[in-house]
């Protein structure tokens, strides 16, 4: 039986502070595999942003200190989320990770970069969340697990009791 080696594996990251958790544990997979590591941020909603609930500041206990950088349009997004990736590869000490910045819907924006930089694994964190709030704005895990043709890896982020 022939079996696929595992190349190229790209983590999705969020600004939740989980987000750690999941560069963590999905670094450690694609070493364990001698893979090449792609670290992901999708720029949705500006909106997510300017909220207290989902702030640019956290993530990585610490590591993303927006400082000047302009939040309010989508250049000063991308430079705040470029320095989270760039913090995000510092903690994880290998420089040969990638960094990239999408926009759009997360899940989209996710599979078309699978498929774009041929990743042969996604690796995500997938958040707690209240059944209401997954019938009515949906869950990017689900909808990426719904959609792919890549496997997907996907590390719980629930707080445990």
């Amino acid at each position: 039986m022939k079996t696929d080696k595992v190349k190229k594996v790209l983590i999705a990251l969020d600004y939740n502070p989980t987000a750690q958790k999941v560069a963590e544990v999905g670094f450690s997979l694609a070493k364990a595999m001698n893979a090449e590591i792609i670290l992901l941020h999708v720029i949705s909603d500006p909106v997510y942003y300017s909220s207290t609930e989902y702030s640019p500041i956290m993530g990585f206990n610490g590591f993303l200190e927006t400082g000047q950088m302009q939040l309010d349009s989508i250049d000063g997004l991308k430079q705040a989320a470029l320095h989270f990736l760039d913090k995000s590869r510092h903690h994880l000490g290998d420089k040969s990770i990638q960094t990239l910045v999408k926009e759009g819907d997360f899940a989209e924006s996710i599979l078309k970069a699978a498929k774009e930089y041929h990743a042969d694994i996604i690796i995500l964190g997938s958040h707690s969340r209240k059944w209401l709030e997954n019938i009515v704005m949906g869950s990017v895990t689900e909808k990426v697990l719904r959609h792919t043709t890549i496997p997907l890896f996907i590390i719980p982020t629930k707080k445990q009791n």
